[in-house]
């Protein structure tokens, strides 16, 4: 019987997506020219699956384009990018699972089974995740690939809080950190799945080595710690922390872990991880043998000038077992690096997430970024608490948003008059603040229940 396992084929996993040692010893030193032909190569025969999904049969021939018109990478610009909208679309078609797996194409005695997840559900309603067996583990490598650069080990005792149930998160970093890494793992979820009060405790009985999760609630754990007389640094010795930071970076994070090293990586459920930062620290190397990233602008559609900003559009080189992955706008935005990499990787390196062009709100002719409102607050001012939220109304036929901070001095108008001069001084536009009591913005963000945070309610929506 045709199994998972079979199906994985670990070995050319092994053999063709390197880890460890083996990751720098076949890529440092590579020249891009060496590096373009890999891609081509790959790009090629996930292109040549594809066409057998009717999903991108309908998308691409709606377009007119037929098989043969895309030769390799060099085309890929010819072909339309699509988002998570297309997919729901394509849900509401064919439910429960939408028309974008390939499944039926593959023999039946050689059939790979469906991985079924979903995404948190952050944006709207949960998007199905579909994954092989051989595209599952080889994200699951490339995870671990990340991490190994970074210094976990075999060794390492790690606590998770990427959340379970049906959102992928949780899944994905044990697959990881057991198949792949070897460590010990503490899987303990939200706060919600775990008490955070109980996970700082396992955190000290277990002796955790390292920390893996969302930036924001990392900072929160900590927080709960010392409320329970459990002190960051000295009950909990953590060597190493990893995760998804977001604009805030790393180091209101390590300074609440007691000063441990903080690592970034970049990825969404569909794709996997595509870029995370190396022992330099020096931007987010792309994976990019494995992931083609492009960078667009959010209304044209062009490539970005370099040093400017943009949409991640990703086209997995990998994923050609069930669900190919080609030109996936995620509507994350980051901006490409210069230079090169101080370790010898031929890879192109990114900025990291810097917020969503699909939750920009433009404010009289101001485009407003809501997540990068945390990381600006935790710059500049040493009261705030580290939690906030935004709501965008429309008071006649002008948008308006009121920022919700949690700051942990008294709640005055001249410190709200102080917000939102800063506000205004540095993002060009006004907007009205409100101060929070630390902790009382919890319930509506979800920064101890969700996986990601809610930080824009938009009630233009109705």
């Amino acid at each position: 019987m045709f199994n998972y396992f079979d199906a994985a084929d670990i070995p050319g996993i092994r053999r063709d997506y390197p880890i460890g040692p083996g990751f720098l010893e076949r890529f440092r030193g590579m020249s891009r020219d060496e590096l373009r032909a890999l891609q081509d190569a790959r790009f090629r025969r996930v292109l040549e699956f594809a066409w057998k999904v009717p999903f991108y049969q309908r998308l691409w021939g709606a377009q007119g384009i037929e098989p043969g018109d895309i030769r390799g990478l060099d085309d890929l610009p010819k072909l339309p990018t699509y988002s998570k909208s297309d997919l729901m679309e394509s849900v509401e078609r064919c439910p429960p699972l939408g028309d974008f797996d390939g499944q039926s194409a593959h023999p039946a005695w050689a059939r790979p089974q469906i991985i079924i997840q979903t995404t948190s559900g952050t944006t709207g309603r949960p998007q199905p995740l579909l994954y092989g067996p051989r595209s599952r583990e080889l994200q699951n490598a490339l995870l671990a690939r990340i991490y190994l650069l970074q210094g976990m080990t075999s060794e390492d005792v790690v606590h998770s809080v990427y959340g379970f149930g049906m959102v992928n998160g949780g899944h994905y970093i044990r697959e990881t950190v057991s198949h792949w890494v070897g460590a010990r793992l503490l899987s303990a979820g939200t706060g919600v799945e775990t008490r955070s009060a109980q996970q700082a405790a396992l955190m000290r009985d277990f002796g955790a080595t390292v920390l893996v999760g969302f930036g924001d609630f990392l900072r929160r754990l900590a927080e709960v710690a010392r409320e329970n007389g459990i002190e960051p640094g000295r009950d909990i010795r953590l060597r190493m922390i990893t995760g998804h930071l977001g604009p805030e970076g790393r180091d209101p994070i390590s300074s609440v872990w007691g000063g441990c090293p903080v690592y970034d990586w970049y990825g969404v459920g569909d794709t996997g991880l595509i870029a995370g930062e190396g022992p330099d620290m020096d931007g987010m190397y792309v994976m990019e043998d494995a992931q083609y990233l492009e960078l667009i602008d959010s209304d044209s559609g062009a490539p970005v000038a370099a040093g400017e900003r943009g949409d991640m559009v990703c086209t997995c080189l990998y994923k050609d077992d069930i669900f190919p992955i080609i030109r996936f706008n995620t509507h994350d935005v980051t901006e490409a690096l210069s230079g090169t990499s101080s370790i010898g990787l031929p890879f192109r390196r990114i900025l990291g997430f810097r917020g969503r062009s699909d939750n920009m709100v433009k404010l009289r002719g101001i485009n407003v970024y809501p997540t990068a409102i945390g990381a600006l607050l935790t710059a500049e001012r040493t009261d705030y608490a580290g939690e906030f939220l935004c709501e965008v109304t429309r008071e006649g036929n002008r948008d308006e948003m009121i920022v919700f901070a949690e700051v942990k001095s008294a709640l005055t108008d001249a410190l709200r008059a102080d917000y939102e001069a800063l506000l205004r001084a540095r993002l060009g536009v006004d907007m009205r603040v409100q101060l929070c009591a630390p902790g009382s913005l919890a319930e509506r963000t979800g920064v101890e229940s969700r996986q990601k945070p809610v930080r824009l309610f938009d009630l233009r929506k109705g």
